[in-house]
């Protein structure tokens, strides 16, 4: 299971315009600084994914481009005033500020409840989604897979 942040970096992903559809089954999802680009694999009906982002890659958990189009492809909730709450949020910059991902969900959830969406939402709504991720059971592809 991925860290809870990472729901709300899809989240702010989505709002951004950042997630793009490249085809049957394919994404590809550019940082919040523009200076990555991620290509995304997700397999309906096989539940198979994939994603060269550095938490699928090196840690093993499904990352946030993954959960971002997840979201898109209706597998995943997705709550619009959440994400557009979260629009525009530095997280590369966040992330090496606070180095702990809880210090990271403090500063969001501040940012956004003085955008109007109170922290108790985004809590249920990054509940949601992690209780549908586990339940998905999916299956990570070590490589970007071919068809």
């Amino acid at each position: 299971m991925p860290p809870r942040i990472k729901v709300l970096e899809a989240l702010g992903a989505i709002a951004d315009g950042r997630v793009e559809k490249q085809g049957d089954k394919r994404y590809r999802v550019v940082s919040s600084e523009g200076d990555r680009i991620y290509k995304v694999y997700v397999d309906k009906e096989s539940l198979l994914v994939y994603s060269d982002d550095n938490g699928t890659k090196y840690r093993g958990y499904v990352g946030y481009p993954i959960i971002a189009a997840l979201m898109l492809e209706g597998l995943l909730p997705f709550d619009e005033d959440v994400a557009k709450a979260l629009k525009g949020i530095p997280w590369r910059r966040l992330n090496e500020t606070y180095k702990r991902y809880a210090l990271v969900e403090k500063e969001v959830k501040r940012i956004a409840s003085q955008r109007g969406v109170p922290e108790e939402k985004i809590d249920e709504v990054v509940e949601k989604v992690m209780n549908r991720l586990q339940s998905l059971r999916l299956r990570l592809a070590p490589t970007m897979p071919l068809f």
